[in-house]
This record gives structure tokens, C-alpha cells and sequence, in this order.
């Protein structure tokens, strides 16, 4: 990242709203520009309070996320940490496994932790001197106009700060973005699912090691309802329920111990000796929602948003963290390209951005679809098998979806447009009855060329 465009017209002043994943990688960028970046958090320092149990799905760390914590000088430290899942393990009713490889031989997501990962990079921003970080500070106002923002601290005392430009990484209700929603003609939505999650452990056997394999994400699909576990380095795994909150089957009607009890010995038996925990956890920890954000423009005045601020999905790709962080890649590019013009900047970085968050946001809501329903779907597996073959015998003519998404820097909107065009491919193979002639590759270099 080099620093002369900004150093021939003066340290220029940041102010982050937001010191989670997006907010804290971004003061990063920033200061390796030779910014003077402040960054102010609601929440108090997770590095010296427990702030996030029960409370976080655990992340899948992949291609876009790797990249983007390597320009921060970030990979092998929480590389080092991370566990390696090369794919899904289902876990139907009888307790029978199945497996499903998420891409080639040798690719795979990581397991990492958010909290874990957000305390990296707030350490990281923290050991430079131009960052400056605040806890305990709300935001109450921003004037996107002038770059001035309000805050009331932990003691109740109003702080109030002005820079050159405001950074709203404050996540899916934030505080900079509904500054702009009030300035007029900006566009918004919010949807929300039925279901909300519930965060429960898998403990460590009773050798103290994993109770199931740690290098796949364990899947209980149940069609309206699915269980699914990621590993820790600690061996155990966190685990989440994701469930409706009303209904016959639903949070609401998980009235006592008796409930869950009877809930998870029908639908989830497997996994109820690995929780020895599972009834304290499932009524201490709280119910959290999933919802998708769409808004438009995300540069207003002098005022910028990143991550969930602008875009917030559904976790159900392992793309929500990833696609932030990328937010943070193509920002910081974008301003090596423009500056020392900060609105042409912004504006191309909105205009990259925009159509790649509308793409990852709907394939966040397909695949859970296919995380609940389809994955146990003997039908669903043979097309991901014959998917799987191709995308091996012809690498050059065949990646799918998942596969760009995952382990690709390809653009969302791209993946999602040439991953469904891959799909009615796989889909004709097997309709037709080609099946036998996947390893033809006269046949399918034509029919792939075709495609």
C-alpha cells in the first residue's frame, strides 16, 4: 500500500464508527496510509471483557477473507489458530453420516473465532501510533456534511469529534447509515427470516479430544429446522440451532427442560451426549435473529459505509465476514487508484461493491435453503457428486458456485450468474443421461465450450 498520495497533501483524519471486524481491519488499512484514524466501539474492549458468548456464529474464514488479513500483515497469525474443514458431514435422523467435499483435494474453509479474530485486528490497529481506539462509546449523532460525530462514554459525558472523513462499520443497525437514510432519497430494506439462531457447545470427549471429526462443518438438515457445528481449537465445537420463533415447531414452544430434552432426543439425537451442557446453554444464551440488509448509495457527503452497515446477510454461505473484509480491500484500492480525489474514491467503491453485496446477499438465502432441505436429499448429493467430477477432470472449463464463492477472488455477481449457468449444465448431463460420458473429454470439452 504505498503512502505518497496521501503524504503529499497532509495526514488526513479518519474517524471509524464501529470497532468490529470491518471497522478494526479498516483503521489498519488506513493507518499503513499514514492516516490519523480514531475508531470508536459502543461495546467495551473484548480483549479485556467476555463480551460475545452465546451471541456469535462462528466464522468460516476463506480466499477473500485470507487475502484481505495478508495485505494486514494478519494471515499466519490467525491462520495458526484456525482449523481446516474440507467439507460438510450431514448427520440425518438415525445418526448416519454422510459426506459432501467443498471443493478439489486441498481446498477448504477455516473455523475461526469471531472474537478471537476481531481482538487480532484490534491489537494490530492498536500497536500503531496514528490509531486511537474508544470503547464505551455510543454514537448519538453524525453530520454527514461536516464529518462531525456526537458520542456519550460509560460515564455519560459527550464527546464529540470531527475528521475528514466518517467510516460507518457499525454493523446491520447502524448508526452512520441511518444518518444518511434521514438525508433523503436513499434506498433501504430489511428482511428478516423466520428463524432465529440459538448458540449451544459440543464438549471434548472423554479424552479430551474432539467428540466428532474436526475438519468438516457437521450439518443436521431437518427441512424447516437444522443444527450445524463448527470446530475450536479448544476441542469443542460451537454449535448453533437454527430454528423458527413461532409456530408448532419453534422457540416459543420451548417452554422447560422437558422440551428441549424431547426436542433433540427426536430430531438431533446424536449430538445430545456431545451437549452435556445443552439445556443450561439453550435457555442462558440468547435467541439472536438473521436478517439481510440492502441500501443505496453508501457514500453520502463525507460519510462512507462498510460491511454489515451496507450489506448485512445470512450466514448460511460463510461469506458474511469475507465480503467485508473485501469491502476493505477494494475500498483501500480504490483510494490508491483516485486519491487525492476522496469522492471519486468513494464513489468507485460503492459502484465495484454494490452489485457483488446484492449477489452475495441472495445466494446467502439459497444456500440456506440447501444447508436445510436439500443437502439430505439423495437426489441434491448425486448432482453435487457429478458437479464434484467435473470440476475435477475439466478445472479449466468448470468451477461451480461454490467454488468460485469460496476459494476464488471472482466477483460475487460473477459466481452467482456463471455458478447457476453450471448448474442446468449439470442437471442436462444427468436428464440425458451423459453421466457415462464425463470422462469423454472430446465430448465434454464441446459440450463445456458450449456452455
Amino acid at each position: 500500500m504505498p503512502l505518497s498520495k496521501i503524504g503529499r497533501m497532509g495526514k488526513k483524519k479518519i474517524m471509524i464508527v464501529g470497532g468490529g471486524l470491518a471497522g478494526s481491519l479498516m483503521a489498519v488499512y488506513f493507518a499503513k496510509r499514514g492516516c490519523e484514524v480514531h475508531v470508536f466501539e459502543r461495546r467495551p474492549d473484548m480483549r479485556k471483557a467476555d463480551i460475545s458468548a452465546g451471541k456469535s456464529i462462528n466464522l468460516a474464514l476463506s480466499t477473500r477473507g485470507i487475502r484481505a488479513l495478508e495485505l494486514a500483515g494478519l494471515k499466519d497469525r490467525v491462520l495458526a489458530k484456525a482449523i481446516a474443514m474440507n467439507g460438510r458431514m450431514m448427520h440425518d435422523e438415525d445418526g448416519a453420516l454422510s459426506y459432501q467435499p467443498y471443493g478439489k483435494e486441498g481446498q477448504y474453509i477455516n473455523s475461526v473465532s469471531r472474537g478471537g479474530l476481531n481482538e487480532h485486528l484490534l491489537q494490530l490497529a492498536d500497536e500503531n501510533p496514528d490509531v486511537h481506539l474508544y470503547f464505551d462509546h455510543k454514537c448519538l449523532d453524525i453530520d454527514i456534511n461536516t464529518a462531525t460525530a456526537k458520542f456519550q462514554n460509560k460515564e455519560n459525558e459527550i464527546v464529540q469529534q470531527s475528521c475528514d472523513w466518517i467510516i460507518g462499520g457499525d454493523g446491520a443497525f447502524s448508526a452512520v447509515r441511518m444518518r444518511m437514510m434521514k438525508s433523503g432519497r436513499f434506498d433501504y430494506s430489511q428482511d428478516y427470516l423466520d428463524h432465529g439462531y440459538k448458540e449451544l457447545t459440543i464438549a471434548p470427549n472423554a479424552e479430551g479430544d474432539f467428540a466428532m471429526d474436526p475438519n468438516c462443518l457437521h450439518i443436521w438438515p431437518r427441512g424447516e429446522y437444522m443444527l450445524i457445528a463448527l470446530p475450536n481449537p479448544d476441542k469443542t465445537f460451537t454449535c448453533t440451532l437454527f430454528y423458527p420463533f413461532e409456530g408448532k415447531h419453534s422457540f416459543d414452544t420451548m417452554k422447560n427442560e422437558a422440551d428441549v430434552l424431547d426436542f433433540f432426543n427426536t430430531h438431533f439425537a446424536d449430538s445430545v451426549p456431545l451437549m452435556p451442557d445443552l439445556v443450561k446453554d439453550f435457555f442462558e444464551n440468547p435467541t439472536g435473529s438473521l436478517v439481510t440488509v440492502r441500501c443505496y448509495p453508501w457514500v453520502r457527503g463525507k460519510a462512507t459505509l462498510i460491511g454489515d452497515a451496507c450489506h448485512a446477510i445470512v450466514p448460511f454461505y460463510g461469506q458474511g465476514m469475507n465480503c467485508a473484509f473485501e469491502d476493505c480491500v477494494i475500498l483501500d484500492e480504490c483510494l490508491e487508484e483516485h486519491l487525492p480525489n476522496w469522492e471519486a474514491a468513494m464513489d468507485a467503491y460503492q459502484k465495484s461493491r454494490k452489485a457483488n453485496a446484492d449477489a452475495i446477499a441472495d445466494l446467502a438465502l439459497q444456500n440456506f435453503i440447501e444447508m436445510r432441505d436439500l443437502v439430505g436429499d439423495k437426489d441434491f448429493l448425486h448432482q453435487k457428486e457429478i458437479e464434484h467430477q467435473i470440476c475435477e477432470l475439466y478445472p479449466d472449463f468448470f468451477k461451480s458456485q461454490y467454488e468460485m464463492t469460496t476459494f476464488t477472488n471472482v466477483p460475487y455477481s460473477e459466481a452467482k450468474n456463471r455458478g447457476a449457468k453450471n448448474t442446468m449444465l449439470v442437471k442436462e448431463i444427468i436428464a440425458n443421461g451423459w453421466e457415462e460420458k464425463i470422462d469423454d473429454r472430446a465430448f465434454m470439452t464441446k459440450l463445456l465450450q458450449k456452455h
